[in-house]
């Protein structure tokens, strides 16, 4: 294929590395929105978004291992965790969200600004990809048959 360009085998790693920074740019971005929130909004606001955090967290950890399980080659057979863990990932949550809701006991605003933690940390990791690659030139190899 004439002039086809195809990442390089260090662009593949440093996907690999930008995977691996997702659950820590998560994780540091929900606990400085809980640490703000003590501040600004008190306590209770705060707990509030640490729990939608830590739900958005367990939500993409599952999400993660599923992908993963699902795509890796050789396997035949998915394991039954897997599929309870991927099929009752959204109905936990609800129900959860529901029990806060109903009771009162944490601000639904709060909880719903923690299950942004995952939004707030690919866009994190996506300047720092635009940042990276500003400063290093293309490393793309080119095909010409």
């Amino acid at each position: 294929m004439q002039g086809e360009t195809i990442p390089s085998h260090q662009a593949m790693m440093d996907l690999a590395r930008a995977e691996a920074r997702l659950p820590r740019w998560m994780l540091g971005l929900g606990a400085a929105a809980a640490l703000a929130s003590v501040v600004l909004e008190g306590p209770r606001f705060a707990a509030g978004v640490a729990l939608g955090a830590a739900l958005a967290l367990v939500n993409y950890r599952w999400l993660h291992q599923a992908v993963v399980t699902l795509t890796s080659a050789g396997q035949e057979r998915v394991p039954r965790l897997m599929v309870a863990k991927f099929a009752l990932r959204y109905p936990l949550a609800i129900a959860g969200l529901y029990l806060f809701y109903k009771t009162g006991w944490l601000p639904m605003m709060a909880i719903a600004a923690g299950l942004f933690v995952p939004v707030a940390g690919v866009l994190a990791e996506a300047i720092l990809q635009l940042a990276s690659g500003w400063r290093q030139p293309s490393e793309q190899l080119k095909i010409d048959n």
